[in-house]
């Protein structure tokens, strides 16, 4: 699976008539919703191997024997077993854990009818969320007919495979009839996402914001514009939770769906319809607390708004434009709590705050649906979390706002690693008291302990550098500024609202790029010619007194400011005229790194040095140090990139755990090398640090806690090191370079640690995301200390 996900926005109505407002391509919308171009998602969906799913084997299938087990004979021994009793099913195959995503395509997001192929990559997008957020796996399935009949008997014969079916993107009201007539027929989670997802994310908010309102849910007034899937699911879920029928109206293009209305009628209208003299959506706001939208832009005015009651909650929920805007919203009442489908805005329902994780809860309890009582939980776990002290990894990713329980902040972050960890508890509980579970687990408080530790950490929080970034956009200079790769990427970083990018070159040679590109520059994007910038005498004089007693003299310095943009640009950030650098795709490294040296020194009392992220599917995140500087670190050195090493792991969610490698192992083989690595742990014993950390050792013996167990008892360390200092240059080359080429892990990095400003350099031949990544990291690490946590 890819390592980069991107999360659509929420709330997207599934409609019987005419109220549904399309969602239009990224290469349509507005400059404040899209942060991608169209471009940019074709790219990422082409490059490599296209898609963003891939299948993995979770056992060896190395030799003959592994095969014969895996498959014939041996695999005739589970197969026996399961026709026994179809419930070992859970315990030989990967049912347990599987979860299918099904779609014909007639509703896919809101651009309409595209037909089943054209739906697969939003459903192979969905299947990545499962995995990223609640470690379920899970397949997409495109079926090709519109035929109710068809699709139910399609589904229902495929059931066996699968733990759970997340059916997705069906138009109402055929999505009522499936779901309806699947439960019936089958005995695992059948779950309409497009529904319920969006119901249960609502009424986590509304829980909340009744709580800050004081208002008591079974007399509070709601009226939902909107008479599609999430609508009604909406509907269904408050009155579930307590809300009296009568209290709820629902709205569509005909207006108030009342007793008695035969026009644009249908079965589950009928289900909603109430006595009232209302006929219009402005009537039916006059006094009422709660505006629930899942309808079209527009829809809400200020004048209603004004109508509402005290302190009125509008969840305004189209997207991408919700039915009112916050700002409107507010200027007509400034004491409303409101929330959008936006995550531009506080309070996104999002759904990906659901699925995975009720997903998560029954399948863990082998529970044979998704009932109310599992819905209502997981809207009560997200509402209770959203009342807990953020912790510091998440407020960091609150685009701006300050992540503390109020009118805007009802609802959790999507990022908050605690959601895996509360909400699937609490669904599986409300599966075991209601009757729907086939196997109880017996430790509830385990179940959630156990849960913390399948998500890596790490990828929350390089989320949450991505939005302080967005939060407080920076200048960042790309020094190559007329290469293709860097004007790509430079145009991505001014999409996604990191800040303005500054590239360096010729400006006839940039815009033919670009025109050959067939891309337009962002209006933020700047272009310095470094050679007739009004700033190159003033960097020239100011290298040349920094450099003289260097052996420059100052037409040396004049020369590198005008000919060599690395050089440029590290003044540009030594001068405070940018942020932030980004270069290395013309240059290797150690050239790089000198061009940029020129100008940029390491921190005061801080050693420079640089740090790769080895990003693996199932170990998780492991940090290596050093990549990039020292080729042979003496041990205050190594004792100080360890210190380095741990800080940067704290800020990315990890509680550091370091293992000074060697080829020795506490001792046995002798040698030079590993003398140096015990000093350096003998440094950090005398002086004190803050974390776990060990040396020297082996790497096998670093990650495996039952071989040092077995071996070595008296290791510190207490689970798997996360943080490796290598010995040498050489050793975490080796390493870092071929890691990704023998397994599956991923590698961000080197990322150069320690310099007063902050400059990073991509390997050469890096992809335009990457690019971009590290471009986000330099603008990262700008930040003041306050905003990066």
């Amino acid at each position: 699976m890819m390592l980069r996900l991107r999360i659509r926005d929420s709330a997207k109505d599934q409609p019987m008539d005419d109220s549904r407002q399309d969602m239009p391509p990224a290469s349509q919308r507005d400059g404040r919703t899209a942060r991608v171009t169209a471009e940019e998602a074709l790219a990422l969906h082409a490059e490599g191997r296209p898609g963003k799913l891939e299948i993995r084997l979770t056992k060896p299938l190395v030799t003959a024997r592994d095969l014969s087990l895996a498959y014939s004979p041996g695999v005739a021994e589970p197969c026996l077993h399961i026709a026994r009793d179809p419930a070992t099913a859970y315990d030989y195959t990967s049912k347990g854990n599987f979860v299918a995503v099904i779609s014909n395509g007639t509703a896919v997001l809101g651009l309409g009818n595209l037909g089943a192929l054209a739906s697969k990559p939003v459903m192979e997008g969905k299947v990545a969320l499962f995995k990223r957020f609640a470690d379920v796996d899970g397949i997409d399935i495109c079926i090709d007919t519109e035929d109710v009949d068809e699709f139910v008997n399609c589904v229902r014969l495929l059931g066996p495979s699968f733990g759970g079916i997340n059916l997705e993107d069906i138009k109402a009201p055929e999505c009522f009839v499936i779901e309806s007539r699947l439960r019936e027929a089958m005995d695992i989670p059948i779950f309409h996402d497009d529904q319920h997802g969006t119901a249960i994310v609502a009424a986590a908010g509304l829980i909340n914001a009744c709580y800050l309102t004081g208002r008591e849910l079974a007399t509070t007034r709601l009226v939902i514009n909107g008479a599609g899937a999430a609508a009604i699911a909406c509907a269904e879920l408050v009155k579930a939770m307590g809300m009296r029928p009568e209290n709820v109206i629902l709205c569509d293009t005909k207006g108030v769906v009342y007793r008695g209305r035969k026009e644009g009628m249908n079965q589950w209208k009928s289900a909603h319809a109430v006595e009232t003299k209302a006929r219009s959506l402005a009537q039916a706001l006059e006094g009422a607390d709660v505006f629930f939208g899942l309808s079209v832009k527009g829809a809400l005015t200020q004048d209603m708004v004004r109508a509402m009651a005290p302190r009125p909650i509008i969840f305004a929920m189209a997207n991408p434009d919700p039915e009112i805007t916050p700002e409107e919203a507010r200027a007509a009442r400034e004491d409303a709590i409101i929330a959008t489908g936006r995550s531009d805005y506080p309070n996104q329902v999002n759904n990906v705050l659901g699925f995975p994780f009720i997903f998560r809860g029954a399948l863990d309890v082998r529970a044979r649906t998704i009932n109310d009582a599992m819905k209502i939980a997981a809207a009560e776990a997200l509402a209770m979390l959203a009342r807990e002290e953020v912790p510091e990894e998440v407020a960091r990713s609150g685009a701006g706002q300050r992540l503390v329980f109020g009118p805007d902040y009802i609802i959790p972050n999507a990022f908050d690693p605690r959601l895996i960890s509360r909400v699937p508890p609490a669904v599986a509980k409300a599966a075991m008291d209601s009757g729907v579970a086939r196997r109880p687990l017996p430790d509830l408080a385990a179940y959630a302990r156990s849960l913390a530790g399948r998500l890596d950490p790490a990828a929350n929080a390089l989320q949450a550098i991505h939005a302080a970034v967005r939060a407080n956009p920076r200048r960042v200079v790309f020094a190559e500024g007329e290469e293709e790769k860097v004007i790509r990427a430079a145009v991505s970083f001014a999409h996604a609202g990191y800040g303005t990018p500054i590239l360096v070159g010729r400006e006839e040679r940039i815009h033919a790029t670009v025109a050959a590109l067939g891309i337009v520059l962002p209006p933020q994007v700047e272009v310095i010619n470094a050679r007739l910038s009004e700033k190159t005498r003033t960097y020239a004089e100011w290298l040349y007194a920094k450099r003289q007693r260097d052996g420059f003299l100052f037409r040396d310095c004049q020369r590198l400011v005008n000919q060599d943009r690395n050089v440029f640009a590290a003044c540009m950030v030594a001068h405070g005229d940018a942020d932030a650098l980004v270069t290395g795709e013309t240059r290797s490294t150690s050239v790089a790194l000198e061009n940029v040296r020129m100008a940029l020194d390491p921190e005061r009392g801080k050693v420079l040095f640089g740090l790769t992220m080895l990003v693996a599917r199932r170990s998780g995140t492991v940090l290596v140090a050093d990549t990039a500087i020292h080729e042979r670190p003496d041990a205050e050195t190594l004792a100080k990139i360890a210190r380095g090493a741990a800080a940067a792991a704290r800020r990315l969610g990890l509680e550091p755990r370091v293992a000074f490698l060697s080829f020795s192992t506490f001792g046995d083989p002798k040698g030079v090398i590993p003398g140096s690595v015990r000093d350096a742990v003998k440094l950090l014993d005398t002086h004190g640090a803050d974390f776990e950390y060990d040396g020297e050792m082996a790497a096998d013996v670093a990650l495996d806690p039952k071989l040092r167990a077995a071996l070595y008892p008296f290791c510190r360390l207490t689970g798997p090191a996360n943080v490796l200092v290598m010995p040498g240059l050489h050793a975490a080359h080796i390493l870092t370079k071929a890691v990704p080429h023998l397994t599956s892990a991923t590698t961000i990095g080197p990322v150069l640690m320690g310099l007063e400003k902050p400059a990073q350099i991509v390997p050469m031949q890096l992809g335009v995301n990457q690019l971009l990544d590290m471009a986000c990291l330099a603008a990262y690490q700008s930040l003041p200390r306050a905003e990066r946590g």
